[in-house]
């Protein structure tokens, strides 16, 4: 019975490693063999992953992977790559990437230690500061002023445990509330039910950009982290990892990248023809200038 049961374990065991070496299975011969690739995007990351509606999706990212799947593309010898745009969230981002739903994930992702176990990431391509937005007559203007405020956040981000673990958070008492996507932690702040919004400076720039009245909101506060973002795609394929990879780093060294910057946090964008106006951060041009793939946690160390 005891042989019986330990067979079947044996079995189970070899079964659950097939299912993964499936889910490991070589990107470029999946993208190869069906002519078409599924790219994630996000509905409202700020300039880096947003809709047009209709299903279209722009963006510092998503034009990124554009153009890295048109070098994917003539690779391959494929006269035409179907590109399948599938929106994802903060909370099924990583899921859909494990399960081979999307083949490249092009939003707003940190890469961090935590998430390295799960799934890869390509060079950094965006490094973000998270900060707080908030009313511009709120009084609000550091964290220690968020004791007994309500701070707004989206569900499955790392922003307000970025915020407890700041040192000058400690001790403070504060009511979390969640919204669904960016735009809906935005709107809490917009109708009074939340105080603050913390997120990536990125975002907050590019939400109040879009707001109904600009000038009534102010990001403020200390930086309280800096984390490098970047294109995710399935652990355990370095051939993808390498495509990707050589795609943006030829962009990186002809300037292509900071023309995709300045196109896009800088100048006016659609719909509303707004800008962000972030300009690029010196953890960026020293992330272009060497590319890499550190986690936030190289980042934070002194």
């Amino acid at each position: 019975m005891k042989k019986s049961l330990l067979a079947q374990t044996l079995a189970l065991a070899l079964a659950a490693a097939a299912v993964g070496a499936v889910h490991a299975e070589d990107t470029l011969k999946k993208i190869k063999d069906a002519g078409s690739v599924t790219m994630g995007v996000r509905e409202s990351s700020g300039a880096l992953s947003y809709t047009l509606g209709d299903g279209k999706y722009v963006g510092y990212h998503v034009e990124i992977c554009q153009r890295v799947l048109a070098d994917v593309q003539k690779s391959l010898g494929l006269a035409k790559l179907d590109i399948k745009y599938q929106p994802v969230t903060s909370q099924n981002r990583i899921p859909l990437v494990q399960n081979g739903t999307v083949d490249i994930e092009c939003g707003s992702t940190t890469n961090n230690k935590a998430r390295e176990k799960d799934v890869s990431f390509a060079v950094t391509t965006f490094v973000e500061e998270v900060r707080m937005v908030t009313k511009a007559n709120s009084g609000i203007n550091s964290i220690n002023q968020l004791a007994g405020r309500t701070v707004a956040t989206t569900t499955g981000t790392t922003s307000v445990q970025t915020l407890r673990k700041h040192e000058r958070a400690s001790g403070l008492d504060f009511k979390e509330v969640f919204g669904k996507d960016h735009a809906d932690s935005f709107l809490l702040l917009e109708s009074g039910r939340a105080d603050a919004f913390v997120m990536d400076g990125s975002l907050l720039a590019g939400l109040v950009s879009k707001s109904k009245n600009p000038a009534d909101y102010k990001i403020v506060g200390e930086v309280l982290s800096v984390e490098p973002i970047a294109i995710m795609f399935r652990k355990d394929d370095p051939a993808f990892k390498k495509a990707v990879d050589d795609s943006i780093k030829a962009m990186m060294k002809s300037g292509e990248i900071n023309k995709l910057y300045d196109k896009w946090l800088m100048q006016a964008i659609p719909p509303s023809n707004t800008k962000v106006g972030l300009a690029m951060s010196d953890n960026l041009k020293a992330a272009i200038a060497n590319p890499n793939d550190k986690p936030a946690e190289d980042y934070a160390k002194k």
